[in-house]
């Protein structure tokens, strides 16, 4: 573990390319995510996974992927999740609590056994962005709702059986993405609001969380941090970890995203100083990769025993 890099990175296609397997060998990411592009059916992921765990010497090698359910499915080939949205997990608790712990208990039992059968063990769920009125769509239907108090209790839900079934979680985007009016992957979206109505809202669901990884909002809360998104802000991490009380290994959203205006090796050294511990890396752009490996420090003290106590877990 002491020699892999504070970066984790995404693939090309179905299977690793020659490429590819001379970077993980050279540069040796402390993880790697999918998506739908790398994933066929079961058979197929499988060796994938298997083919990098083999490159580590490493069963319990950090897989990661986004399976959100409703329209952030990267399981479409395998399963049709359309349907499962958190909004419809949201709507559910409130209409029908029975119903909500019978359903949303099988959905994460099916989620993570496929999962486990095509060799994942992180899930970047679940999701505790507030819905907020006027916000950008890039959230909407995403969120479990607009009440936090909700979404915090079926985050506390998700993130306990998840675990119960093998699968880590990663909370999402610390410390919220609800208010943000234009989507994240385009602008920096920027949040005025003060800090007493963030902490009673959109901060409120990530308090208390027992995941051991967040990824962070690429969100300007202007009233905070005036200059740097919460990213690259060492205020907002210090919020995180003060305030809202994680202490997880904390990752950045992708950080080749139009909401970091920064170029590449700025927006790493800058996500890195701000208190940062992982570096994400999704689109699979080659010339790219090579700058996040070259620009990402070996994995610290911090990293390497946060990571043993998710190796436990996966034990």
């Amino acid at each position: 573990m002491k020699n892999r890099k504070a970066f984790i990175v995404g693939l090309k296609t179905t299977k690793l390319l020659n490429r590819e397997i001379k970077f993980l060998k050279k540069y040796k990411p402390w993880g790697v995510i999918l998506f739908s592009r790398n994933i066929k059916n079961i058979d197929q992921c499988k060796i994938l996974t298997e083919s990098i765990k083999k490159i580590f010497n490493d069963k319990k090698y950090p897989i990661l992927i986004d399976e959100e359910g409703g329209r952030v499915s990267r399981l479409g080939n395998i399963i049709n999740t359309s349907m499962f949205s958190a909004e419809y997990f949201g709507n559910l608790y409130k209409q029908n609590y029975k119903n909500f712990n019978l359903y949303y208990k099988i959905y994460i039992k099916q989620i993570s056994y496929l999962l486990n059968s095509i060799g994942v063990n992180i899930n970047t769920v679940p999701m505790l962005d507030v819905r907020r009125d006027n916000s950008s769509k890039i959230i909407g239907n995403r969120s479990f709702g607009k009440n936090s108090r909700i979404v915090s209790k079926i985050g506390n839900f998700s993130i306990e059986h998840f675990h119960k079934h093998g699968i880590l979680t990663m909370i999402k985007h610390i410390p919220g993405h609800g208010l943000a009016k234009v989507d994240s992957h385009k602008l920096t979206p920027i949040v005025e609001n003060k800090l007493k109505q963030l902490n009673k809202i959109d901060f409120f669901p990530f308090k208390n969380k027992k995941s051991l990884l967040a990824m962070t909002a690429h969100i300007l809360y202007k009233n905070l941090d005036r200059k740097y998104p919460a990213t690259l802000s060492r205020k907002i991490i210090k919020l995180i970890s003060n305030t809202i009380k994680f202490k997880g290994i904390l990752v950045t959203d992708d950080i080749s995203m139009k909401g970091l205006k920064y170029k590449l090796p700025e927006n790493i050294k800058k996500a890195l100083e701000a208190g940062c511990n992982l570096i994400l890396h999704c689109n699979a752009n080659y010339k790219e990769m090579l700058i996040v490996a070259k620009n990402s420090p070996k994995v610290n003290g911090f990293i390497i025993k946060k990571t043993s106590q998710l190796y436990k877990f996966l034990s």
